[in-house]
């Protein structure tokens, strides 16, 4: 079934009530940060169905006081279903989120199956929450490092256009799912332990290294597939199909939150304080930015927080123009980078 074969010509309207939900990939890294990042916002809910590979069906899992039981995906598990939150790889979603829809869900999903279709919003909604509303049965959650990212390029994008950015990420273990934080937990302490340890889940050893980022390099480009993502997606967040982008995307021994260092050039000259003003007024921010005691963003603090940090705010001093500023980002992959960033998509749809 295509997914155009089934959306409605129009936009769909949001949820009426109290919605009925289900977590698609309830068993992963993601679809277990859902359930935490639902009970922390008090999301309301009539009810709750937790959807995995038969492999996982009847696993129990714990959602407020309740432990619920994971049930296999199936094309009819979408009866009554008003919201259905995916994480579950792009291959899944491009089976079962038009049965979904078909069976009347507005589908959040993760994955990147369809965040570049025309039809289908892709959505961060401290920077383009009016594209919710034409969604026509499926919203698109953005790649992590999109969502990271502009976070902190569109308090400056918005005011001073940005006409080119240069970015270059350094990725935790969390992109790659529960297997890869695994994998780097075993690594290390392999590592430390002196003993060898063959990686499974990534091509390279992951315990005290980096390495560019595990996707299909393009051999037109260059760039591999995280890489055009990021560049792709950004340009449709921001409505800006012509921004200058190139950007390099590595993995480093980290767990679970993204870095990135960011130097953006502007339509009209911006000085570091200007931008500094900016990102301490805008929604979903921390300015972290002490030069005195070294302070800046880091993983360590980025982890388990709802805000991106943001700091490292200098001038671009290779642009004599002073037109460019340079900045350094942290955020939690697994939540605004992905959990949270849906179920905060998921709240405007409420009555």
């Amino acid at each position: 079934m295509a997914v155009t074969d089934i959306l409605p010509s129009r936009p769909a309207a949001g949820v009426r009530g109290v919605p009925n939900l289900a977590v698609v990939g309830a068993t992963g890294a993601v679809g277990r940060e859902f359930l935490q990042v639902l009970e922390t916002r008090g999301f309301p809910r009539s009810g709750l169905r937790l959807l995995a590979s038969p492999r996982s069906a009847g696993r129990r899992l714990p959602c407020g006081d309740a432990q619920v039981v994971v049930e296999a995906l199936a094309d009819d598990s979408f009866a009554g279903i008003d919201v259905a939150l995916f994480s579950a790889g792009s291959a899944i979603a491009r089976q079962f989120v038009p049965r979904a829809v078909a069976a009347g869900a507005v589908v959040i999903d993760n994955s990147s199956a369809f965040r570049m279709d025309p039809a289908v919003p892709l959505v961060v909604p401290e920077i383009n929450p009016e594209a919710i509303r034409r969604h026509r049965g499926i919203i698109a959650n953005p790649n992590c490092v999109a969502i990271i990212a502009g976070m902190a390029l569109w308090p400056i994008h918005r005011r001073n256009p940005i006409r080119r950015m240069i970015m270059s990420t350094y990725q935790s273990a969390s992109g790659g799912g529960a297997a890869a934080m695994a994998e780097l937990t075993e690594a290390t302490e392999a590592f430390l332990a002196g003993q060898p340890y063959a990686p499974r889940v990534l091509p390279h050893p992951y315990a005290f290294n980096l390495f560019s980022h595990n996707t299909p390099v393009d051999p037109a480009s260059g760039f591999n597939g995280e890489e055009i993502k990021v560049m792709n997606e950004t340009r449709k967040i921001f409505g800006a199909p012509g921004l200058r982008i190139s950007v390099t995307c590595v993995r480093v021994p980290v767990l679970r939150a993204h870095s990135m260092a960011l130097t953006v050039e502007c339509d009209r000259p911006i000085d570091p304080e200007t931008a500094r003003a900016w990102l301490a007024e805008a929604p979903g921010l921390r300015v972290v930015d002490d030069p005195a005691a070294n302070h800046f963003p880091m993983p360590v603090e980025a982890s388990g927080q709802d805000e991106v940090l943001v700091g490292r705010i200098r001038r671009d001093v290779s642009d004599p123009t002073g037109h460019s500023v340079a900045l350094f980002v942290a955020g939690d992959q697994l939540l605004k980078g992905a959990a949270l960033n849906a179920v905060q998509i998921a709240e405007r749809l409420l009555p």
